[in-house]
């Protein structure tokens, strides 16, 4: 099966223009907060993921493929954050963030200004450590 999700030739800067205006000024300030965790610039993954450094992984069934480190998706109903679970210690750091859901891979925000932007960062540097020994 060949990987869905990879990075474009679209600008971040076009992929924000197209959201409203709410949803674009709090794109841009995860991008802020991002960048200044991990050093990376921001690349789209697909058509509406903002992901930062990118890494290679394998599982144990032999699939492979490439992710982004970080990642985020600002899209219409929620605030999709991607990569914040990964380091085994991250459930104890997420119960401090503020009203978010948490599936298997991705926690939901509904708005940015209603969690801890301090404690966002502490998620986002664990999980950048963790996918640090096989980044590419």
């Amino acid at each position: 099966m060949a990987q869905k999700t990879l990075p474009t030739e679209i600008t971040v800067e076009e992929f924000l223009s197209t959201l409203e205006p709410r949803r674009a000024a709090e794109g841009a300030e995860l991008i802020e907060i991002y960048r200044e965790v991990t050093g990376a610039e921001p690349v789209m993954w697909g058509p509406s993921i903002i992901g930062f450094g990118q890494y290679s992984y394998r599982y144990e069934s032999g699939h492979s493929g490439t992710a982004a480190r970080a990642a985020f998706s600002p899209r219409k109903a929620k605030i999709s954050l991607y990569g914040l679970q990964d380091h085994p210690d991250s459930a104890a750091v997420l119960a401090r963030l503020g009203p978010h859901k948490a599936t298997v891979g991705c926690v939901y925000v509904t708005r940015l200004s209603t969690i801890d932007v301090d404690v966002l960062r502490e998620l986002i540097a664990m999980g950048w450590s963790t996918t640090a020994d096989s980044a590419v």
